[in-house]
């Protein structure tokens, strides 16, 4: 599931369009590794209304330095593997769903190209 909304829109605030379209369409999903900004009233209202559970994975308070956080990995090698697509390693688009459907349309090449080599 993709959702690209404004700058303006809050990480809680566009995880919250997200999530209300997956319920029904992710009927395994019982937990989401998220990052540390998507605390708070969030993980509330995603107890209410979904039944999964968000897990944030949360950096030490005693951290110094760069330290590779668990299954924080999966989401910037994810980013990498969009950002392959040239049409979105900058923001041409005007309207959201453009970047929507390029999303969709990169990750399904690399969908088919596993596939393929398979």
């Amino acid at each position: 599931m993709v959702v690209v909304t404004s700058a303006a829109v809050s990480d809680p605030a566009g995880a919250r369009l997200l999530l209300k379209h997956l319920p029904g369409a992710c009927k395994k999903l019982r937990r989401i590794w998220v990052d540390g900004a998507y605390r708070g009233q969030l993980l509330e209202w995603v107890l209410l209304h979904c039944k999964f559970v968000l897990h944030p994975i949360l950096r030490s308070d005693d951290q110094k330095g760069f330290v590779v956080l668990p299954r924080r990995w999966v989401v910037e090698r994810t980013f990498a593997w969009i950002t392959q697509c040239r049409r979105l390693g900058k923001d041409y688009e005007v309207l959201p769903q453009s970047s929507q459907a390029m999303i969709y349309i990169a990750m399904t090449r690399l969908m088919v190209r596993r596939l393929a080599a398979a």
